[in-house]
């Protein structure tokens, strides 16, 4: 079995880059793209009713929420669209990503962070201001929120590296894009 310690960042105990803790993070992306995708056709009149077995009219109140078309599309269009970004990012680069891709990796962090924070944001205003509740709306928010933890993980390896490589003689710059001789240098 290949040695693969030079694969995990310098004071950790696990490669946060690593298939095993990107794939549940890209899956949960494409499931909140199919969720959120469903929520967006509803929103956008392409089907009549949405699918909802507990809060009785909960889903048609929050779906048809004035904040629910603030922007120029539906707030379910742009969640659908951030957890493709989610997925598309979680599966771009190998397992050497954190320090040969920085640049990925935080933008992958920072697609991840935003959606869980408006995800949070939106379920407390579900009762607050509008009395009621979406239960995919929820299930879209959990799984936001599950996605978090993991991507920051990877977001803090990359963000570490980046710290090494402005303390080292190489061009912080060259190694954000992950320029090979800089990068060299660091190890």
């Amino acid at each position: 079995m290949a040695d693969k310690s030079h694969e995990i960042p310098p004071g950790w105990d696990y490669n946060p880059a690593s298939w095993g803790q990107r794939i549940p993070i890209v899956i949960l992306a494409v499931v909140g793209v199919f969720v959120a995708g469903y929520l967006a056709l509803y929103q956008l009149d392409i089907i009549d009713h949405v699918w909802e077995p507990f809060f009785g009219d909960g889903s048609r109140t929050i779906l048809n929420s004035k904040i629910s078309d603030v922007l120029p599309i539906p707030d379910a269009a742009l969640g659908a669209i951030g957890y493709l970004v989610d997925a598309a990012t979680g599966v771009i680069g190998g397992t050497h990503r954190w320090k040969k891709m920085p640049w990925i990796v935080i933008v992958f962090g920072l697609a991840v962070g935003p959606l869980g924070f408006v995800s949070v944001m939106l379920v407390v205003f579900q009762p607050v201001l509008f009395s009621a509740w979406c239960t995919l709306c929820l299930c879209s928010a959990v799984i936001s929120i599950a996605m978090i933890g993991p991507a920051m993980d990877e977001m803090l390896a990359s963000l570490q590296y980046m710290q090494r490589v402005k303390r080292s003689d190489a061009n912080t710059w060259k190694a954000f894009w992950g320029v090979q001789s800089e990068i060299e240098k660091v190890n």
